[in-house]
């Protein structure tokens, strides 16, 4: 079945071979091989006491499958960060990006979220750093027939005025490529407002918005906020809207699309997730299946709906809804959105 990836962080996509290749290159001395190390990532949830009352209990030991050394997802991310030293480490992790979910999922357009600059690419430059992502795009694009853009991803642990900065040098250096802005990292270490400033900027310019939300504060109001202060076109996560009628009812009723992802780092909140999810979907919300970090949980975009179809049984029908939902979801310009929905339609109806 042809998909739409909406939320994947391209850090995430980072493939444990490529990561192992670059590290040897780089003398990066880690405390295991690659491949083990993400073998094990396991991000501890925040403080259990946040989760004592939430309407969809959410689960407070260790779960049976967790390691018995751990790496959080933000531990792993910041070493493959180390690494990527030029725009040709760049263009090709972004490809790979894409042949991956070309040849596991049937992707035919993915979304890649992108953090701001680390060190190594400061003395790049910002254009020639997205040029290096754009390339990857452009050789997909050629290889595998797909379509992509790039999200410039907000890191709500900063301040507003680190954010502001940084959407400044995204909206003074448009690229084609680049269709919209995010907020990423733990919803515990910023509120959505403090970078009201940062996501009017995006709006002004005409790019889309979207933000991790209701994903680790369990309370629907950030929801709101991000709707409603930030301009957000779609929510990344959402669960925990689940804890507010009202809210369920307004986004189901303005169908607000909600990327969600039954795979996560927190392996003992799986559980919690799926459930989520399943509750999301008997309350009408427009949910699309994402992958988020397929490299590193491990898990990809047909795994998710996968999980839909025999974990959560959901019926064939609505997996196909599901996957057009995508489309009208995505930030492609209009022409390009109607040449991928007429291609779905298709798609769609030779699998009978």
């Amino acid at each position: 079945m042809p998909k739409v990836d909406l939320h994947c962080h391209l850090i995430g996509t980072v493939r444990a071979s490529t990561f192992a290749e670059l590290a040897r290159r780089e003398g990066l001395d880690l405390p295991d091989t690659p491949e083990q190390i993400y073998a094990d990532v396991n991000s501890l949830p925040p403080d259990p006491a946040l989760y004592l009352n939430t309407r969809i209990p959410v689960p407070q030991g260790r779960s049976a499958d967790e390691p018995e050394v751990s790496y959080s997802l933000f531990q792993v991310s910041s070493w493959v960060l180390q690494v990527l030293r030029d725009a040709d480490d760049l263009t090709r992790i972004t490809y790979e990006a894409f042949e991956a979910a070309h040849r596991t999922s049937a992707t035919r357009h993915l979304e890649l979220s992108f953090d701001a600059l680390t060190e190594h690419q400061e003395k790049l430059g910002y254009t020639t750093v997205i040029e290096a992502y754009a390339e990857g795009i452009r050789m997909a694009e050629r290889d595998f027939g797909m379509s992509g853009r790039l999200i410039a991803a907000v890191d709500r642990s900063k301040s507003g005025e680190e954010a502001l900065s940084w959407i400044r040098t995204v909206v003074d250096n448009p690229h084609d490529y680049v269709a919209g802005i995010g907020l990423d990292n733990l919803e515990t270490a910023g509120p959505p407002e403090r970078f009201e400033a940062a996501f009017r900027l995006a709006g002004e310019a005409g790019l889309r918005r979207t933000a991790h939300s209701s994903e680790h504060a369990p309370v629907a109001a950030n929801t709101v906020t991000c709707l409603d202060v930030l301009g957000c076109d779609r929510i990344d996560h959402g669960y925990f809207v689940l804890e507010d009628d009202e809210v369920v009812a307004r986004v189901r009723d303005e169908q607000i699309p909600f990327t969600v992802i039954s795979t996560t780092s927190r392996r003992s909140w799986r559980p919690w997730r799926r459930a989520s999810i399943a509750a999301m979907l008997d309350a009408g919300l427009n949910v699309i299946p994402a992958s988020d970090d397929p490299g590193m949980f491990p898990t990809s975009l047909a795994n998710e709906y996968r999980i839909l179809s025999d974990e959560l049984d959901v019926p064939d029908e609505r997996l196909r809804a599901m996957a057009l939902a995508g489309v009208e979801a995505c930030w492609l310009p209009e022409p390009e959105k109607d040449a991928l929905r007429k291609r779905f339609e298709r798609e769609l109806a030779s699998l009978g």
